[in-house]
């Protein structure tokens, strides 16, 4: 082999080592996945243990799979009507997999001052409710874990004090919530309505 050939193999060799050591020939460039780059931070998981209006006890995840949309309501408020829209906004999407979830309170000027019989006899003669509604929750002060969950520990842009009645949290059936909705927002919206489209699951899951 010539002088020349020799040198300009070393030569070569050199450039692909160069190459090779560089920042961006790296494994990570030959594996798209140790190339892809940090999945955003999804906040918690929502899978408290709630007790429904009868006493009963339940854990939202039981409904997963399932969309939910989870609401603090009261019967007292100038915003009760929305009551009539969150269900008709269950019939619409129930069979695609919503489940609308009513949690009563009584911390935004005493509207919900009734016993759980008097809050259940009041939504299903008034509003013929058949989504789930839960015992009462305490979002202020000593708040209960789920809305402490809900307005504490949620990613930037969706946590924060919920300031009155008829708040609305959209879960996508993985268990994330993903959409917040201020409660003068209707829940028959189109912006409440699209987001919903966009996590229904791709298979209605089996009613509960």
């Amino acid at each position: 082999m010539s002088l020349a050939m020799k040198r300009t193999r070393l030569h070569l060799g050199t450039l692909l080592a160069l190459a090779l050591a560089s920042p961006g020939c790296g494994r990570s460039d030959l594996d798209p996945a140790a190339a892809a780059p940090a999945t955003a931070d999804k906040g918690p998981v929502v899978d408290h243990a709630v007790k429904l209006l009868d006493g009963s006890q339940t854990k939202l995840s039981d409904w997963r799979g399932h969309a939910l949309l989870i609401v603090n309501t009261a019967s007292q408020c100038g915003l009760t009507p929305q009551y009539e829209d969150l269900e008709a906004l269950y019939q619409r999407y129930r069979a695609r997999g919503l489940v609308v979830m009513a949690f009563p309170c009584n911390d935004f000027g005493g509207q919900e001052p009734g016993a759980a019989k008097t809050i259940g006899e009041f939504v299903a003669k008034t509003y013929g409710i058949t989504f789930p509604i839960f015992e009462k929750q305490a979002l202020k002060g000593s708040k209960s874990p789920l809305w402490k969950t809900l307005t504490e520990d949620l990613p930037a842009g969706l946590r924060g004090e919920v300031k009155w009645n008829f708040a609305k949290f959209l879960v996508n059936p993985d268990g994330h919530v993903v959409g917040r909705f201020d409660p003068a927002t209707s829940p028959l919206d189109p912006e409440v309505t699209s987001a919903i489209e966009r996590v229904l699951p791709a298979a209605a899951p089996k009613p509960r």
